[in-house]
């Protein structure tokens, strides 16, 4: 079994946020109501006044819009050409997706390329986490516990990553807005510092 990680991997750029960007060019009025509050929860987060968890919280009340289902579908019918085609031509049906993103948007997608997929579960009814964010050592916690088969082969961009390509066979590094594949970094004391770094400053967010 072949596993991705999502955003930055097998499509750039990051679906999250361009989704909502997207949601904002169709409602302009978020550009005056959600934006400048993301905005500032973003620099809050980067002085280390909010938590991750708490300004994703608050970056995806943009789910909560009431024609979602429908931006969704649409926004997936013009964006579906940002999966690459190194992925598309390796596709197999058993192919599992684990992504930090949301279900609600990553789920759509993953329907339609016919695999597998693992993402932060959002509820958009009341703008809450219903579990952790599936990131870092989350992904690996969540394979083992779930008794998830060997891993063949392992895809990420980001070194936040390096706990689920340890439980891999082989790990793969996904480079150049996500077009180039090599072979994961060799875990020298130096990689390991910049691993670390990754996983304690937070989810793999392009704002």
């Amino acid at each position: 079994m072949n596993v991705y990680d999502f955003d930055g991997t097998i499509c750039y750029p990051d679906s999250s946020v361009n989704f909502a960007i997207y949601c904002m060019n169709h409602h302009p009025r978020l550009w005056f109501t959600f934006f400048p509050k993301a905005l500032w929860n973003l620099l809050l987060y980067k002085k280390g006044k909010m938590t991750r968890t708490l300004m994703m919280r608050k970056f995806f009340t943009i789910l909560q819009l009431k024609d979602f289902d429908r931006l969704i579908e649409r926004y997936w019918d013009t964006h579906e050409k940002n999966i690459s085609a190194w992925y598309l031509a390796q596709k197999k049906p058993d192919d599992l997706i684990i992504s930090a993103s949301p279900s609600c948007i990553i789920g759509p997608i993953a329907q339609r390329l016919g695999v597998r997929f693992v993402a932060t579960e959002y509820d958009r009814e009341f703008g809450v986490f219903m579990d952790n964010l599936m990131f870092a050592k989350g992904k690996a916690q969540y394979m083992i516990d779930h008794d998830f088969p060997v891993i063949d082969n392992f895809y990420s961009d980001s070194l936040a990553d390096t706990p689920i390509a340890l439980c891999a066979e082989k790990a793969h590094m996904v480079v150049n807005k996500a077009q180039t594949v090599i072979d994961w970094p060799h875990l020298d004391p130096e990689t390991m510092k910049k691993v670390r770094r990754k996983i304690d400053t937070g989810w793999n967010v392009h704002l």
